[in-house]
């Protein structure tokens, strides 16, 4: 289907630049109009591989889901901060002190809509595997 629609989009985009746009006293030559389609193919097929992927992930469902579960400091976590889990930003809160920008922490658990987390390797299960 997205072949299909790529096609698609390619032959309007040639009888657009062949019928209409001459009859406005616009002429590209063809050498442009295949630069635009080659332009326009490659957008396509980096919009269909982001799409993809994107559609491939498998969502974070809850706190069952993020418990145990890694990430990174983005914002200092004093007592509350940003950190980023599985590609996603979270509010957080510390479970036990300061935790500066960078360091890895593991989700302990939650409070609210909030991570509750602790610097990795100080009680969490994956340090201790």
């Amino acid at each position: 289907m997205a072949i299909f629609s790529t096609l698609l989009e390619e032959t309007a985009l040639v009888v657009i630049v062949l019928l209409g746009l001459p009859q406005l006293g616009i002429r590209i030559p063809l050498a442009g109009l295949i630069a635009l389609m080659a332009a326009w193919a490659a957008f396509s097929v980096f919009t269909y591989r982001m799409g993809s992927r994107a559609l491939r992930r498998k969502p974070v469902v809850g706190l069952p889901d993020m418990v145990d579960s890694t990430g990174k400091v983005v914002t200092t976590v004093d007592p509350e901060g940003l950190v980023r889990i599985k590609g996603e930003l979270w509010g957080a809160t510390s479970a036990e002190g300061s935790i500066n920008t960078g360091e890895e922490v593991a989700v302990v658990g939650q409070d609210g809509l909030k991570r509750v987390v602790r610097k990795r390797g100080t009680g969490d299960l994956k340090a201790a595997e």
